[in-house]
């Protein structure tokens, strides 16, 4: 979103009130990405992917070009937000669609093409780096753990961090189950050492809540965990945190009546791509064809 698309985004909204309506709520989305305001601008984006599915025609190229756009707005998104992992499956999507659009106008989809691409690139060096940064991070937690055991009481703050730290970073290169153990064990020694639950412990739980919201199994579990900590929040006037977790919740209840909506929405697009890529082929082929022949009855 913070990068010129090869788009006349006026000629597209134009064109049909659902795709106009999708790309009013980019705009928002947009506004939201410049002031740094990622989850609110992925909200937004995905508002505008469900107004989308109510395209009467998921074939057509309008709206693939639109579909795309929101597609990149999304993985770039998660990539801003570090969830290396999920941009890229978003990316792999948005080649599938893209795919088909390449074949009919190269000029015109192929930065498109590129900039998906560069966006690959990008999150592959900073998993890259993530991992090797995540590798000093457990020699450092090994340590800690070795002085805690030898009753350094003082070390057991540090080593909650650390856990900290190694559990954002797994969560960044895609590990959910292993920043979830870490997590776990982070908020166990946070609560043994102050004997309470802190703001610390509320932070950590609902970061956790986030990690496992990558698993459609373990919804539930993030729902109860977060049911459980809003009270502390709101007990401790953190107004902050009591939106956060209120907007999870939300997310959750949404995601879970959204969900076969979702995966039916994007198996039509991806056969509808499909299905355009083979016509245009078909064609190519035909064309081939038919000069072959002319050449063959041509007697010069």
């Amino acid at each position: 979103m913070k990068i010129e698309l090869p788009f006349d985004l006026a000629a597209l909204a134009a064109a049909d009130i659902t795709l106009d309506r999708a790309l009013k709520i980019r705009k928002e989305s947009e506004a939201l990405y410049a002031e740094e305001k990622y989850e609110e601008a992925l909200a937004k984006t995905i508002e505008a992917l469900r107004e989308l599915r109510n395209h009467s025609d998921f074939s057509d190229r309008d709206f693939k070009s639109v579909l795309v756009i929101l597609l990149f707005d999304l993985s770039e998104t998660h990539f801003m937000l570090k969830d290396y992992k999920q941009s890229e499956k978003e990316l792999e999507t948005l080649f599938k669609v893209l795919e088909s659009l390449l074949k009919e106008d190269s000029d015109i989809f192929g930065p498109m093409h590129v900039l998906a691409m560069e966006l690959s690139t990008r999150i592959l060096r900073s998993r890259k780096k993530t991992l090797e940064l995540l590798a000093k991070q457990q020699i450092n937690t090994g340590v800690l753990y070795e002085k805690v055991s030898a009753g350094m009481a003082a070390a057991t703050d540090k080593l909650v961090e650390s856990l900290r730290k190694g559990a954002e970073m797994m969560a960044q290169t895609g590990d959910y189950r292993g920043a979830v153990r870490f997590y776990m064990e982070a908020i166990k020694l946070a609560k043994k050492r102050t004997g309470r639950v802190t703001r610390r412990e509320v932070r950590m739980t609902v970061d956790m809540a986030k990690v496992m919201l990558h698993s459609r199994s373990e919804a539930a579990r993030a729902r109860r965990l977060l049911d459980a900590v809003l009270p502390h929040a709101v007990a401790m006037e953190n107004v902050e945190l009591e939106q956060e977790i209120l907007s999870l919740l939300e997310r959750i209840d949404s995601t879970e009546d959204h969900e076969p909506m979702w995966k039916a929405f994007f198996d039509k697009v991806q056969r509808a791509a499909k299905e355009t890529y083979r016509k245009v082929r078909g064609e190519s082929a035909d064309g081939a064809d038919k000069d072959e022949a002319d050449i063959k009855e041509d007697p010069k």
